[in-house]
């Protein structure tokens, strides 16, 4: 197999995924674990990922069971099926050891339809990544003919639509209703306010909440470019017009921002790992983060009224903002981690606490 790269690379090495091809965005995470959680985030859809840690795989896949009706997906799981488009990885561990592992993920991925690839350089090309930007990529099998015009840039469609359920769900019994808007959420974002005793309504990203009663709003992560989702920012209109309270986390910052009038830009690589340092700029505390993102709000378009909230520590975008009156906030990272740091798990206490 081989993944063929839109600046004219060519990598080759030994596919140990499912037997097809696979075109998308060529993005790399550096996070040392927490595979499975990656690979189930929808905020990867349409992206051939590379992972820097040399070895995966080492631990396996633990059993998938589904979703009941009104309780999210076991831990470790952040949707119900990879989404990823490929997966490009330095050395593959087909020997698996974990007291929970029921497959290799190799065999996950065979199951699942993903193809991968093993045997590269990942270092290499993560350094490829970095000077030139993000690639246009394309695994292709042995013997199969590639052409440029098979490169697909994801981030020209709705890649939102695509991740977001179709119906609306609810999950735990708590007096504080919180209203999820999934453009694409982790499932530990519902298991987080579940555990802190709030009621979750989760609906898609086009879902009209105008009628629907609700103590807080949380606009979840999701993929793409932000720009795509004009229903969902007309809804967030609505809702700060009625006051209602907002988080926004990952994906949400943006479409927050944009709700507000600001806009955002799309990151030369953007920030994909599990250590990503953060500073509140209102405590000049600085915080390591989980994140997966290509596109950042622009800090300097921010309407009066406006503030950022926090930084990145390494290249100094935006990585939050808040309202200085209105009960609205977001941040680029992800509080619910899985995988990372649990450090600004604290962002859900305040979101939660504030609407009692």
């Amino acid at each position: 197999m081989k993944l063929y790269l839109k600046d004219g690379t060519v990598i080759e090495g030994k596919s140990f995924g499912a037997n097809v091809a696979g075109t998308g965005e060529v993005v790399f995470n550096t996070g040392m674990t927490g595979y499975v959680e990656t690979l189930t985030d929808p905020s990867y859809a349409g992206q051939i990922l590379v992972l820097t840690y040399p070895l995966v795989g080492n631990y396996g896949v633990p059993y998938f069971a589904k979703a009941t009706k009104g309780k999210p997906l076991k831990a470790s799981f952040e949707s119900e099926k990879i989404q990823i488009a490929g997966l490009v990885v330095s050395e593959y561990s087909e020997n698996y050891s974990h007291s929970e592992a029921k497959e290799s993920l190799g065999q996950w991925l065979k199951r699942s339809g993903i193809p991968a690839l093993t045997g590269v350089d990942t270092r290499a090309l993560t350094k490829r990544l970095r000077e030139h930007g993000v690639l246009l990529g394309k695994l292709v099998r042995d013997g199969q003919g590639m052409s440029i015009s098979a490169f697909v840039d994801p981030n020209e469609e709705n890649l939102v639509a695509k991740v977001s359920p179709r119906k609306k769900r609810i999950y735990g019994s708590g007096r504080t209703k919180i209203l999820l808007v999934d453009c694409g959420a982790k499932e530990n974002i519902v298991r987080s306010l579940v555990a802190r005793g709030a009621k979750v309504i989760r609906v898609p990203w086009d879902y009209d909440f105008s009628k629907e009663k609700y103590d807080g709003l949380l606009l979840s992560n999701g993929p793409g470019d932000p720009s795509m989702c004009g229903k969902t920012i007309e809804q967030i209109k609505v809702a700060m017009k009625r006051g209602k309270p907002v988080l926004g986390v990952c994906l949400g910052n943006q479409l927050l921002a944009l709700a507000a009038g600001a806009s955002t830009y799309k990151l030369k690589y953007g920030h994909r790992s599990q250590n990503q340092p953060c500073t509140n700029l209102r405590t000049g505390r600085c915080y390591i983060t989980s994140q997966n993102h290509g596109f950042a709000v622009e800090a300097a378009s921010l309407p009066t009224g406006w503030e950022e909230w926090f930084v990145n520590a390494n290249d100094g975008s935006n990585e939050g903002i808040k309202h200085k009156i209105k009960p609205w906030r977001s941040v680029q990272f992800h509080p619910e981690a899985c995988p990372g740091p649990t450090d600004t798990a604290w962002i859900f206490d305040e979101f939660i606490e504030s609407l009692k």
